[in-house]
């Protein structure tokens, strides 16, 4: 009788464990591909530059060229024009046009800040044009684009 016991707790130990598994695979396999969303990229771009006018002149973006790993793609944005208590970086965006979500991340400044410059490593789903917008006090919208070549998808991973 105590074998009985053992073997049929063994079966149902088993079956909780490879049920929720099963389920699990079933639901991965129904999820949709993320993909390239580029309506929410032109919205992204267009709610940041509002009515002014881009300037590509005094935002300096620094991407490689070729992104050997997806998952962690250096980026370094930094403002180059002169500033001062009155003319100051509000706010930086960085943008990955390809990306299921483009908005990569958001840094914002004070005139107390000093400088404009943030770095950060982004998940990059493919290869890609990565945009920078500075949103200086002045109203002006300096914009700057890199090219990268990615190796692998890091989205996927």
């Amino acid at each position: 009788m105590k074998r009985r016991h053992f073997v049929a707790g063994g079966v149902a130990l088993g079956t909780a464990l490879v049920v929720p598994a099963v389920r699990a695979q079933s639901k991965a396999a129904v999820l949709p591909q993320l993909a390239p969303n580029p309506a929410e990229f032109k919205k992204a771009m267009a709610d940041f530059v509002g009515r002014a006018k881009p300037l590509e002149t005094g935002l300096k973006l620094e991407v490689p060229v070729l992104a050997d790993n997806p998952s962690a793609v250096p980026v370094h944005v930094s403002v180059t024009l002169p500033l001062s208590d009155q003319l100051y970086c509000k706010e930086i965006i960085v943008l990955a046009e390809q990306n299921p979500s483009p908005l990569a991340c958001r840094f914002q400044f004070t005139p107390f800040t000093g400088s404009a410059e943030a770095a950060a490593r982004l998940r990059l789903s493919q290869t890609q044009a990565v945009h920078a917008l500075a949103r200086m006090s002045d109203g002006r919208v300096l914009v700057a684009r890199q090219n990268v070549t990615v190796a692998a998808s890091g989205c996927g991973m």
